[in-house]
């Protein structure tokens, strides 16, 4: 089945009760950045969350802009094979557009559990032969690694970069986060980097807002989520070299000296510990 059926497929599945689907995860992150991939339900709980934490918008931009220098710094460096996985909806600056545009020969596979944002990525990708996209789930990742699409795309005796931006949050069982980090991991050659960042317990202050805030994400969505600390995010790290800076606020990974900075002078605003590993 081409590109053009699966997404077909997909989205007839995805629009079939549409009204009663629960918000998501990635359709929640697709409203924040000011996308148009989501559903009233998605689009209901992002303004309760906003409304009791302001700066959430300004959480998914500044992960969306470390994702994309992490991923341009890694294309530069010469890595030409991406498994993004927890990719979300589709939205400006995708992962294959900036490694594309760096490398042309660079392959990308996308994964995600949401229906939804697997079509709309493979609409996108339509008729490119290098990458695609996926549904499956990280906290099965031998089911990831043995997919076809992924063993097609990705040579996993040469250098891969690993990307779990934005989504190990949506693990809250620290073992099985923990493992399914390590199981991808080990399956990787040396000279793979893992890409990471994470929701920080730092950044949200311990009170009765935050608890319902919780309750609220954990009632009304199918993907409940739990923050981490800084040295808890170092841990998915663990065993790999450390990029400079280390694990730092995600507006603080390498910022772009030609690019304005969010919450520069608060950069627990930006609300994520990123990291940068590589595999020796």
């Amino acid at each position: 089945m081409d590109n053009a059926a699966m997404n077909n497929a997909a989205m007839n599945n995805a629009a079939q009760g549409t009204t009663a689907r629960p918000a998501t995860a990635a359709r929640i992150y697709d409203y924040c950045l000011g996308g148009i991939h989501n559903f009233p339900a998605d689009q209901e709980v992002a303004r309760k969350l906003i409304a009791q934490f302001p700066f959430i918008p300004t959480v998914a931009r500044a992960n969306r802009a470390f994702l994309g220098r992490a991923v341009r710094h890694l294309a530069d460096a010469g890595l030409r094979q991406l498994l993004d996985i927890g990719s979300g909806i589709p939205t400006e600056g995708n992962v294959h557009e900036i490694a594309q545009a760096i490398a042309p020969d660079s392959h990308v596979v996308y994964v995600d559990i949401d229906p939804v944002a697997v079509a709309e990525s493979l609409e996108i990708l339509n008729g490119n032969k290098r990458a695609t996209a996926i549904r499956a789930d990280l906290r099965s990742p031998q089911t990831i690694l043995d997919h076809p699409g992924v063993r097609r795309l990705l040579a996993f005796d040469q250098p891969i970069v690993l990307l779990i931006a934005s989504v190990l949050h949506f693990v809250p069982d620290d073992t099985q986060a923990y493992d399914a980090v390590a199981q991808l991991v080990a399956a990787l050659a040396p000279g793979s980097h893992l890409v990471v960042s994470h929701a920080a317990t730092e950044s949200f202050p311990i009170s009765e807002e935050r608890a319902k805030a919780a309750d609220l994400y954990q009632q009304q969505t199918a993907t409940p989520g739990v923050s981490r600390t800084r040295s808890q995010t170092q841990q998915f790290l663990a065993g790999l070299d450390l990029l400079d800076p280390g694990v730092v606020w995600t507006n603080q990974w390498r910022p772009d000296p030609d690019e304005p900075v969010e919450s520069a002078d608060e950069p627990h605003h930006s609300g994520e510990w990123a990291g940068v590993g590589r595999k020796m």
